[in-house]
């Protein structure tokens, strides 16, 4: 089954989130790893939920997106991530 990384997150260093932007989807595609959705300004339908921003990765199992998280080259990134952003993360398993 697939996994899928489901990110909620707002900028609040956008000059340094860029470097991430830039060299991020180079260790996504090396873990198999594809956008689904990059959403700027979601449009909320039910509850309170009030993201500015939602991405969405799709990985080719699980545990394949958990190596992404742990691929130490990726690490300096996800720093970056973590000290310009305010963002909560959650990895699910697909249906199908």
């Amino acid at each position: 089954m697939k996994g899928y990384l489901i990110l909620d997150f707002s900028i609040t260093d956008f000059p340094r989130f860029k470097k991430y932007i830039k060299e991020i989807p180079e260790f996504i595609k090396k873990h198999g790893g594809r956008y689904v959705v990059q959403g700027v300004e979601p449009e909320v339908m039910e509850g309170d939920w009030h993201p500015e921003r939602v991405v969405v990765l799709e990985f080719p199992s699980k545990d394949i997106a958990k190596g992404f998280l742990a691929d130490p080259e990726a690490q300096p990134l996800f720093a970056i991530r973590h000290s310009t952003t305010k963002s909560k993360l959650i990895l699910v398993e697909g249906c199908f």
